[in-house]
């Protein structure tokens, strides 16, 4: 059973209310919580939530807007590419680096086994999750 269903361009109300580290990614789907979501995620301190986001060239300040609100919290954000490393907008990655925020770029797979073990130290974390 999924999650969630496909979003327009904006981050959708529903959302997994706290933080859980992902089990289970691959063929369109991420699985935590004992729950699964079919596309891609955000994961920030306030919630898991199902993100629009199928490549990194479609990603902007608005739909970073929960990790903005919550720049308090996070020390870093894992940006899951997919299957390929990409490169983000100097734009955007000023912005992060403004409100304090490192970013981590990285293909989805490293992307989930390092938000995993950073969570589970207890970082403050954020990770950005394109479906592969």
């Amino acid at each position: 059973m999924a999650l969630f269903t496909r979003p327009s361009k904006s981050l959708r109300p529903q959302h997994f209310p706290g933080q859980a580290p992902i089990d289970v990614y691959g063929d369109g789907v991420f699985r935590f919580a004992e729950m699964s979501h079919d596309g891609s995620l955000l994961c920030v301190p306030s919630g898991v939530y199902g993100w629009p986001v199928t490549q990194v060239s479609e990603i902007t300040e608005d739909l970073l807007a929960e990790v903005f609100a919550e720049a308090a919290d996070i020390d870093i954000l894992v940006l899951g590419c997919g299957r390929d490393i990409a490169a983000v907008p100097k734009g955007l990655r000023e912005r992060l680096r403004e409100v304090g925020i490192a970013l981590e770029v990285m293909a989805t797979g490293p992307a989930v086994r390092t938000y995993n073990i950073l969570l589970s130290e207890g970082r403050p974390v954020a990770a950005a999750l394109i479906v592969l």
